[in-house]
């Protein structure tokens, strides 16, 4: 996989890029296992924002260093690769194997939420550099 950073001119443009790339449902992006990811526009914010203050969780602010790793997130899908580990539920403040991270480039994740085992649904992607060392305590995740 190249991995290559993507520099555009404005949120615009890395908003134009997501929905060209990924909700254009005559181009399907597909993992390297076989699962179908359907990506949703009003899934750019929770991806390319980020808090102000982490204890607020507002995601008001664009983030330019999840913006140009955007090209990252199909690449990563389709790497086989990447760390693939069960993702954690807030909520119940457990383990949730319907949810999948995986990690390439030490700290780059994706996180996709398995309905079934042919398709999945984006979540969000981002550099982990401040939770990766938690992430990766987590259990591996293995196909059904």
């Amino acid at each position: 996989m190249e991995y290559q950073l993507t520099y555009l001119s404005s949120e615009d443009a890395y908003r134009e890029l997501y929905l060209n790339t990924y909700c254009d449902q005559s181009k399907p992006i597909i993992s390297f296992d076989g699962i179908t990811v359907k990506f949703f526009p009003e899934r750019f914010e929770h991806a390319f924002f980020e808090s102000v203050n982490r204890q607020l969780g507002d995601k008001a602010q664009f983030s330019n260093q999840r913006a140009e790793r955007i090209l990252w997130i199909k690449e990563t899908l389709e790497d086989p690769t990447a760390d693939l580990r069960i993702g954690w539920d807030k909520k119940s403040k457990s383990y949730d194997k319907s949810y999948r991270v995986a990690i390439v480039k030490n700290d780059y994740v994706v996180i996709i939420w398995i309905k079934n085992e042919l398709f999945a649904t984006f979540i969000t992607a981002y550099v982990a550099d401040n939770s990766i060392n938690k992430i990766l305590t987590s259990p591996k995740w293995e196909r059904k």
